[in-house]
């Protein structure tokens, strides 16, 4: 009976520091677990693709979760406010000044920093026109075309098929603001006795004339942005203009146009639910000419988001790897084998 009675103490015992643990190790896992953290996932790839890199390295080196809100511009940014959503890692500060700054000034969300700092739109001929293209049997078409100032006398280059007495400029999308900001640089450049301005019906159509023309090795003028896998997968030149003088800009338009500035915006708590997440992105910046890389892959390879984010990796270590510590990089470089 006392034996009896004491083993069961004893296993009493053994049960009740077993509980113990059990619940000490549930106790350390949730102080030590990581937040998930929620990220913009606005409708176009480069965003997307930015967020997916920013993500796996958040995910792989840091240990925390990462989940995906999809919406448009403005809905995204309130939610960024109110803190439904964590970090946006492409937000066009110009396109969204006024509402980003009231954010900013009410602490509701903080500026982590440019993504890219050269965005750019604007006139642009293949790359060939001018110098050629030995590997393509393409010789030099307008060898002395730098400027806007040089192009009445390649009006006859340029050809428009329907009116061969002038030349043809591919404009913006019909409604899009940049059509109206191009009539006004035509008019103060003084090109509308020697050019028609043409709009084509969609994106899809000005790209197909573009396409269409650099695989033929025939001369093309038009209006373009970056980033955007055109620019990536076709060798473009831009036409020289005045720099960018905001107040020529807003009255006759005779001068580039602006770069806007990408950056990187967190909602105000971030710093707190994770400093190290904060730090990296101070950190992380690119250039349009990246973008437009793993846009052309994607083009090239009828790749989605995720595998250009895997591309960027892969291909850039050199970049990301100074945005984290070496620790985290090791991390990252072990998940991407």
């Amino acid at each position: 009976m006392k034996a009896s009675s004491t083993g069961g103490i004893k296993r009493g015992i053994v049960a009740l520091m077993l509980t113990i643990a059990i619940v000490f190790t549930l106790g350390a896992g949730q102080a030590f677990a990581k937040e998930t953290l929620v990220m913009a996932e606005p409708g176009w790839d480069s965003a997307q693709v930015h967020s997916r890199i920013a993500a796996f390295i958040i995910e792989n080196g840091m240990g925390y979760g990462i989940e995906y809100i999809p919406g448009e511009t403005i809905s995204l940014f309130q939610g960024l406010a109110r803190g439904d959503i964590d970090i946006n890692m492409e937000i066009w500060y110009d396109n969204q000044k006024e509402a980003v700054d009231k954010a900013v000034a009410a602490g509701q969300v903080i500026d982590l920093g440019n993504n890219f700092p050269d965005s750019w739109q604007g006139w642009l001929v293949p790359t060939y026109v001018i110098k050629g293209d030995p590997a393509r049997g393409i010789k030099p078409m307008a060898p002395d075309l730098k400027s806007v100032n040089d192009l009445p006398k390649y009006a006859k280059l340029f050809k428009d098929v329907e009116d061969p007495s002038k030349g043809r400029f591919y404009s913006c999308i019909a409604g899009w603001e940049c059509e109206k900001i191009n009539e006004k640089k035509f008019a103060a450049y003084g090109l509308n006795d020697t050019y028609n301005i043409f709009l084509p019906g969609s994106g899809a159509a000005l790209v197909a004339s573009l396409a269409g023309a650099y695989k033929k090795g025939e001369p093309w003028f038009g209006y373009y942005w970056a980033p955007t896998w055109v620019l990536g997968l076709y060798d473009m030149t831009p036409l020289e203009e005045p720099a960018y003088d905001a107040d020529v800009f807003g009255s006759t338009a005779k001068c580039a146009y602006p770069s806007v500035a990408v950056k990187i915006f967190a909602n105000a708590g971030l710093p707190k639910k994770a400093p190290d997440v904060v730090e990296f992105l101070k950190k992380y910046e690119t250039t349009q000419a990246m973008a437009n890389k793993f846009l052309a892959f994607m083009q090239e390879k009828e790749a989605d988001t995720d595998a250009a984010a895997m591309w960027f990796l892969k291909n850039h270590e050199d970049v990301w790897t100074g945005w984290v510590s070496s620790d985290v990089a090791a991390k990252v470089k072990k998940a991407l084998m």
